[in-house]
């Protein structure tokens, strides 16, 4: 296994960063003011009063009825013979959630893709070896820190879930992160924050503060599968991690 140094080194070389950037330093968050957001900048969202825009995963959801058992594996083998959707008749696996059960850092995409269908593993294949990359940039890996998705089963084509999966699958999600307890949540690409923090809101704006998610702060990033398309915003993603890292380490303190 290659070392971490080797890993961050990589990963600068692709966003184009040849002098490493500080990630401890107060000297961090004042870069650049477009790419760094304050600590202070917490948005709490508000339920939207309709369904037609993202679905909420929130605890009040009415597809969330009670899970039986305790611990994390209780709830995955639960999950994994629901049929609450119609995307359990099409699913090779279930794709419940992977990493540290206690980890401070839970990283939320919006749904599996083949890869992660076949193995039952969420973020397995390019984008989650990007996924991984990152990581070390922040001195951890997959093993660290626990990775999900906001529905366990993967849509037809790789398509956007739909409300109606949202919804039937909001029972797991809320009690996974119920179990988790996280001190800080990233919410990985556009549907995955919109469909969380309950919001319209476009991801250009999203990134630019912390939100609150039943009081856990939330920091919205790009998708690596959007990083592997457009590798001009790798260099963006740096400044995200600079300050995801800048952050936990001040809630760590």
């Amino acid at each position: 296994m290659p070392e971490h140094a080797e890993f961050r080194a990589l990963y600068l070389s692709e966003i184009g960063v040849h002098t490493p950037l500080p990630v401890n330093s107060a000297d961090s968050s004042n870069k650049s003011s477009n790419e760094i957001r304050p600590e202070g900048a917490t948005v709490v969202p508000s339920p939207l009063s309709s369904r037609s825009g993202p679905v909420s995963l929130s605890a009040t959801s009415t597809a969330d009825t009670a899970v039986d058992g305790n611990g994390l594996d209780d709830i995955a083998i639960q999950a994994s013979s629901c049929t609450a959707c119609q995307l359990s008749e099409q699913r090779t696996k279930v794709v419940f959630g992977v990493g540290n059960p206690e980890a401070d850092i839970v990283f939320i995409g919006e749904a599996p893709g083949r890869d992660e269908d076949m193995k039952g593993e969420p973020f397995v294949g390019r984008a989650g070896q990007l996924l991984d990359r990152m990581l070390v940039t922040l001195g951890m890996n997959r093993s660290e820190v626990y990775i999900m998705n906001t529905v366990k089963c993967r849509p037809p084509n790789n398509r956007d879930p739909r409300p109606g999966e949202v919804e039937a699958c909001s029972r797991w999600f809320d009690a996974q992160l119920r179990e988790l307890s996280p001190k800080i949540i990233c919410l990985l690409g556009r549907v995955s924050a919109q469909t969380v923090l309950e919001t319209d809101k476009p991801l250009s704006v999203l990134r630019r503060n912390w939100h609150d998610y039943h009081g856990i702060p939330v920091q919205v990033m790009y998708h690596p599968a959007y990083l592997l398309r457009s590798p001009q915003q790798k260099r963006h993603a740096w400044s995200d991690l600079c300050e995801l890292k800048r952050r936990y380490g001040s809630l760590s303190s």
